[in-house]
């Protein structure tokens, strides 16, 4: 059977903003910039909505319980970094959230873009440990699920009978969603994720990548099991011109040192690395319509889709023939841009799509 595709949106909780350049014109995160967005997004059909964690973030898990609890359907990917909530207590969390909710939670995992904001927060360890302690935390999390009791003697963590309460609604566990782009990262999603989401790339590399993890996946008994996809930013309009237009816009006044300085903080990042190499090599566009130009004002996911609807559309399309299942978007304002995909491209997709997509 063919996969289904699935669509999610994302939650800016540090704020919003339509220029990066200049600072007046920034939304500060709030309920209500939150309830717009995320209500937005399920509006526009989208299935979950990823809610961040960084220094500049508001707190993910508070931030999406109380999204979820203003909407009916959409799912919350709450992001999580391994050492930041012992895996007992975030099992605990994880599964009363999956009860209260009736199964709107899935977790998004991540090791952290920079060093030098996990030493401040008081992680020490270095980046493949954080991996490592990442692939116990997850094993440990899916045997609490189960209602058992659990003993598990491993490098970070040591447990005892341990057990929690409500066991997970989800069966076997919510989903796992992994982004990252080193080989630390592809190992714990082959061995654990349901979902490997990979940052902008060209369709061509994306598939090679895809070949790649599917055998590292296979070796773990799961060639099967996981799914791939595409962490990007869109920005539609009706014609080609007004998407440059406000492409560009969102860049004005971006001086090299604030992008020299974002490049330093995230340079252990081996996804920020990758996306910086792309911006070196290719310059403006990666390939028609994929444009690198956002990576010099925010990290992570620093490749957008420009364009109109129709080539927005085939842009994603390409993705979907390379082999990718979902779809995790975001656009300025965020708000507007759910409604633009929803009006404008969406359509496209589920008619070249045809038995794939959910309704919106």
């Amino acid at each position: 059977m063919t996969p289904r595709l699935e669509f999610g949106w994302y939650l800016p909780t540090s704020g919003d903003t339509v220029c990066y350049g200049d600072r007046s014109r920034d939304i500060p995160p709030s309920a209500a910039l939150f309830d717009r967005v995320v209500q937005a997004a399920e509006a526009a059909g989208f299935e979950y909505f990823l809610v961040p964690v960084g220094a500049p973030c508001w707190e993910a898990f508070t931030a999406s319980a109380m999204a979820v609890a203003k909407t009916r359907r959409i799912k919350a990917l709450v992001a999580s970094r391994p050492g930041y909530i012992a895996p007992v207590q975030f099992a605990k969390m994880v599964a009363t959230f999956d009860q209260l909710s009736g199964g709107r939670i899935a977790v998004n995992l991540i090791a952290g873009q920079s060093e030098a904001e996990t030493r401040a927060e008081g992680i020490a360890l270095a980046k493949e440990d954080r991996y490592a302690m990442m692939a116990e935390e997850v094993a440990i999390m899916k045997a609490l699920w189960s209602g058992q009791p659990v003993d598990y003697a491993g490098r970070f963590h040591t447990l005892s009978g341990a057990r929690v309460a409500p066991p997970s609604l989800q069966q076997p566990s919510p989903r796992f969603y992994l982004g990252g782009g080193s080989m630390e990262a592809w190992e714990v999603s082959a061995r654990h994720a349901d979902v490997h989401l990979f940052w902008g790339d060209t369709p061509e590399r994306i598939a090679q990548n895809i070949t790649q993890l599917r055998a590292i996946a296979a070796a773990h008994g799961r060639g099967d099991a996981l799914q791939f996809g595409m962490r990007l930013q869109i920005c539609c309009r009706e014609t080609e011109a007004e998407a440059w237009a406000a492409a560009e816009a969102l860049v004005a006044g971006v001086t090299e040192a604030q992008t020299e300085k974002l490049r330093a903080h995230v340079a252990a990042s081996a996804a920020n690395a990758r996306v910086q190499e792309l911006a070196r090599e290719h310059g403006a566009l990666i390939a028609p319509h994929l444009w690198t130009g956002i990576s010099r004002a925010r990290p992570g996911a620093g490749i957008m889709v420009v364009g109109d609807p129709a080539q927005c559309a085939a842009t994603l399309q390409r993705f979907v023939d390379a082999g990718c299942t979902s779809f995790c978007l975001s656009g300025y304002l965020h708000d507007e841009e759910a409604a633009r995909f929803a009006r404008w491209v969406r359509p496209i997709m589920a008619e070249r799509n045809q038995g794939r997509m959910l309704a919106a």
